[in-house]
């Protein structure tokens, strides 16, 4: 490799510090001094940089995303567990908390504590060696958790490296990983839109979100963390854990809102009724405050009972709750057909939010919880942020309340309606559904599918309206001298929607298969079939035990995707597609050694058992070597690679006569590699 000149050297260390100190100030401080598109310029010109001198800093911004997929999460042991805290429901069992305290220290002089609010999110242990970000892991049992390291990096608020004056040689800092509901509630419309499981709460929504196999999927999460606890330290001291905060508010991490130290429990107490207070106001949810004694020589003396320390205490708010009358109840039908029951309420404030609306999920839900029309019912938003029924008062009856009956037919078009064996939902199999149209044309040109900008939910209604697209296809028929004769459009706004079109056609497969709509196909599967199909046309007819072979994929998806594929019409229609100038790429592609011939062009492995490597090794050197690895044995796979103590993918392969191979013959069949 050529030395980098000093010039570039220093430029490309300037570049990271600056974008670093710009993404502390965008998503720690909420305080940004440039714009969007000085922040793109500075980022695109620190891309070129290392791209052209091959120098690449373990905290660059360019280093949060871009990672590929895993196929599971590694367990990781914490080096000091991460406990849980006791609960208090009352201001007198905080008092009681602090008279604990005080009998274990035997001592009755006032103790200083710490209050913050407690975050309603997943526990994260971050570690720094030498001040660089090297590991992410939930919190699990406490005891072992999982690596998420790739995932927790896309996650900006938090430095790839410490800054600041004093960085220790090894530091585990704790904290909660959230999610803000305003991106909780924009992400679950986005869900319902495509006909995917809405998540109940921000909790659970960001706990989905670190979850991910794919980072590229949790980088779109927004996900924000505020760190507030430590673990594991070497090379540095704190007195107390408000020292502790302000070094990580110093060292450019984020830290709860609302932070405070107080002296005695009658303010302890008063804290928390302030905190309370902003409930409503934070952006985010919040369950409780914490309680923590603040001296850190006290919290050694304090120690820990079982799983739970001493000189701590989770003071839990009261659910927001509320009662009002279910008026009426509709059902809204998404993008594949699935009709949902939706409450339509008497309007409640709960939370300082104004509820009229509530999801009823389905059939079976109404069924269990014996919903009626005319009910007078307990609506919840606490830590969930959808309100959603929690009962029904059957006491308030009057008699005059009638159930709402699952669907025979669609509301929308009057079609058949279908409840698939296994599912809860009920489905409309129109074709020509007006509502499943417009969601498949908005999901279509929406931002993760083919990003056609201008081409929002007004727009696609005034042009399926106006009898000008009818299906997604439509759109690359439009032209500006349609639009001008439409309100909404000038010939500025029409000239935009027309080159944002053209623009769509450049795309890349995994996006072209998500936007097309098929059933149960989001963005992850949509990847996943591009890394694995290298055009479009080798998905025709493709058989379920195909999809099966790819890690991941369950029969219920591939017998979809099969579905999808193995229609003629659909066929016809996605050919129409690519005359109408359509360019699909696929970057991600990795079949056949990614375009190289190799041993192992046209075999399909699986790998089981324990060997003397991790699964993963193995699998790359098959694909290097143009070969497939696969998560699940069938008649069409070549071969089954068995370590010790190889379990039911072995049996398979015996019965099905699929040859076996012991790790010394598969690197005897490899040419020797590894």
């Amino acid at each position: 490799m050529t030395k980098i000149p000093p010039d570039s050297k220093r430029e490309i260390e300037k570049l990271v510090k600056e974008i670093n100190e710009h993404n502390y100030r965008y998503y720690v401080l909420d305080a940004p001094v440039i714009s969007d598109a000085e922040y793109d310029r500075l980022f695109r010109r620190l891309q070129e940089l290392e791209g052209h001198h091959s120098y690449i800093l373990p905290d660059s911004p360019t280093q949060r995303v871009g990672a590929p997929p895993l196929d599971k999460f590694e367990k990781v042991k914490h080096t000091e567990p991460m406990l849980s805290l006791g609960n208090a429901f009352s201001h007198d069992e905080v008092r009681e908390f602090d008279q604990r305290v005080k009998r274990f220290l035997k001592s009755d002089r006032e103790i200083e504590y710490t209050v913050e609010p407690k975050y309603d999110g997943l526990a994260m242990e971050l570690t720094y060696q030498k001040g660089v970000l090297v590991r992410a892991a939930t919190r699990g049992d406490g005891y072992e958790g999982e690596d998420v390291t790739r995932n927790i990096r896309t996650i900006r608020a938090i430095p790839l490296r410490i800054e600041g004056e004093v960085v220790p040689e090894e530091i585990d800092i704790r904290g909660e990983v959230y999610m803000d509901i305003d991106e909780f509630e924009a992400m679950n419309r986005e869900r319902e839109m495509n006909a995917e499981p809405l998540f109940a709460n921000p909790r659970n929504a960001a706990a989905g979100s670190v979850r991910q196999l794919d980072p590229a999927i949790t980088e779109k999460r927004k996900l924000n963390m505020a760190c507030y606890g430590i673990g594991a330290v070497k090379g540095i001291d704190f007195a107390s854990q408000h020292d502790f905060i302000e070094w990580l508010r110093k060292s450019h991490f984020p830290v709860p809102a609302g932070f405070t130290v107080a002296k005695g429990i009658e303010k302890v107490i008063g804290a928390i009724k302030v905190i309370e207070g902003q409930r409503d106001a934070f952006p985010f949810e919040i369950d409780g405050a914490v309680v923590k004694v603040d001296d850190f020589g006290l919290q050694r003396t304090l120690g820990i009972k079982t799983r739970e320390p001493r000189w701590a205490v989770a003071f839990k708010y009261a659910a927001h709750q509320g009662t009002t009358v279910i008026e009426d109840i509709m059902a809204s039908v998404g993008r594949t057909g699935t009709i949902t029951p939706v409450a339509l309420m008497r309007p409640v404030q709960i939370g300082g939010v104004t509820v009229s609306r509530s999801t009823l999920h389905n059939w079976d839900e109404i069924e269990r919880k014996d919903i009626r029309i005319g009910d007078t019912v307990v609506i919840e938003r606490a830590g969930d942020v959808i309100p959603h029924v929690v009962a029904v008062i059957r006491e308030k009856r009057t008699g005059k309340e009638r159930k709402f009956p699952f669907p025979k037919t669609c509301p929308v078009c009057g079609s058949h309606v279908v409840r698939d064996e296994g599912e809860v939902a009920y489905r409309c199999v129109g074709l020509n559904c007006e509502a499943q149209v417009l969601e498949k044309i908005r999901h279509y040109a929406s931002r993760g599918a083919m990003d056609i900008e201008h081409l929002g939910e007004k727009n696609v209604e005034l042009l399926y309206h106006q009898g000008l697209v009818r299906h997604f296809g439509d759109i690359y028929r439009l032209k500006k001298e349609q639009l001008l004769d439409l309100p909404r459009f000038a010939e500025r706004s029409a000239q935009n929607l027309i080159a944002a079109i053209e623009k769509s056609k450049d795309t890349t497969l995994a996006r072209f298969l998500y936007a097309v709509g098929i059933l149960h196909v989001g963005e992850f599967a949509a990847k996943q079939l591009a890394r694995h199909f290298a055009q479009i046309e080798d998905l025709y007819d493709v058989q379920p035990d195909r999809i099966m072979e790819i890690k991941q994929m369950g029969e219920k998806l591939a017998a979809s995707i099969s579905e999808f594929f193995g229609e003629k019409e659909n066929q016809r229609t996605l050919a129409t597609l690519m005359k109408m100038g359509l360019a699909i790429k696929n970057p991600d592609y990795i079949g056949a050694g990614s375009g190289r011939k190799g041993p192992f062009q046209g075999m399909t492995f699986v790998i089981t058992g324990t060997l003397s490597k991790p699964r993963e090794e193995f699998e790359a050197m098959i694909e290097q070597l143009g070969g497939r690895a696969a998560g699940s044995v069938s008649k069409k796979t070549s071969y089954v690679v068995a370590g010790s103590e190889a379990g039911s993918k072995l049996d398979k392969a015996r019965e099905l006569g699929v040859k076996v191979l012991t790790e010394t013959e598969f690197l005897k069949l490899a040419g020797g590699k590894g």
